[in-house]
């Protein structure tokens, strides 16, 4: 295999990591740029192209380097989630210089860094949700992750908040329950009346200033408290997350062993209450019907990309001592 240093590229809709790394695993040099996200651009994938190369490009040239010195990459990107956007998005890689890679959407990467095997689930519950999996052989399959009903994907800041704004809009106006949730989240949208909530919150929500992360905590502390109508709201997204879980797991060939599932995402890692960890794992048990490893995400999931690059690279799972090392460089 042809060069010494790998590139490993985490892709999401607002940021990118470009890492470079050599095969034994130590940080060559770090680029951070917008999102290379083809969904994101009026010229999709021509567009994603030109970022990703421009990058890549300055990433080695200012190294030295070429993309004759390139070994593998592996890359996490969202926006892959489908067949055609994935061959696309091949194209676009392939076009830039890489021979040997992988790439896929960027939940897998949460799997590389989590799970010390190499293989497993990784759902991410941040401002969306998607579900990943790798099996012992190397099969990999996503579960959701399209931004739609459709597919399951119920769950996540974007979703929770909405269900929040529903929930005290049905109190209203719709003959529900009142809720907990009524006073702390219209301080928090700044309107003080009940005619001009739905005003308010649709405002926001256009103009992306709905306060997300306040909502979904809103949310959590109600359903602690055991605000039935909260409580309703966590419930049905852990057990849709819990779903799109076991489904991954059941349609890979997972051998007899415990399966590692990577819990990833702001949701999921940084929501001081854990209702809907707590649930979510409860679900999973009972529809898996086997032992699990939950693992809460704390490691850069841009990791990842580099551990996955470096195992091509390599022919092979890494030893314990160069994730560490790869993990270490990145925290």
């Amino acid at each position: 295999m042809k060069g010494n240093y790998v590139i490993g590229v985490d892709g999401g809709n607002s940021k990118t990591d470009y890492f470079l790394f050599d095969l034994s695993g130590t940080l060559v040099d770090h680029i951070r740029s917008g999102t290379c996200s083809h969904e994101q651009f009026k010229d999709s994938y021509a567009e994603a192209y030109r970022v990703m190369n421009e990058q890549i490009t300055l990433l080695l040239s200012r190294n030295g380097l070429s993309m004759e010195d390139v070994a593998t990459g592996a890359f996490g990107l969202a926006g892959a989630d489908i067949p055609v956007q994935k061959r696309n998005l091949n194209e676009v890689v392939e076009r830039i210089g890489f021979t040997t890679y992988a790439l896929d959407n960027d939940s897998f990467l949460g799997i590389k860094v989590g799970s010390e095997k190499g293989y497993g689930i990784c759902s991410i519950n941040g401002s969306g949700v998607c579900t990943g999996g790798i099996s012992p052989s190397g099969q990999r399959l996503q579960v959701g992750g399209v931004g739609s009903e459709l597919s399951g994907d119920e769950g996540g800041g974007f979703y929770l908040s909405r269900r929040v704004i529903r929930a005290i809009y049905d109190s209203f106006y719709r003959l529900a329950p009142e809720t907990s949730m009524t006073a702390p989240a219209m301080e928090l949208i700044g309107v003080s009346n009940k005619e001009s909530f739905m005003d308010y919150a649709l405002e926001q929500l256009i103009t992306r200033k709905l306060p997300f992360t306040g909502l979904v905590t809103v949310l959590f502390e109600a359903a602690e408290s055991g605000d039935p109508v909260a409580s309703a709201i966590v419930d049905h997204s852990a057990r849709q997350l819990a779903y799109s879980t076991v489904g991954c797991i059941s349609h890979l060939d997972f051998n007899e062993e415990p399966v590692d599932i990577v819990m990833a995402g702001s949701v999921w890692v940084k929501a001081a209450s854990p209702v809907m960890r707590d649930r979510y794992k409860q679900y999973v048990a009972e529809l898996t019907g086997r032992e699990c490893n939950f693992i809460l995400l704390q490691e850069p999931p841009a990791a990842g990309a580099v551990v996955w690059a470096l195992e091509l690279a390599h022919g092979g799972p890494l030893s314990a001592e160069l994730r560490k090392k790869i993990i270490d460089a990145l925290q």
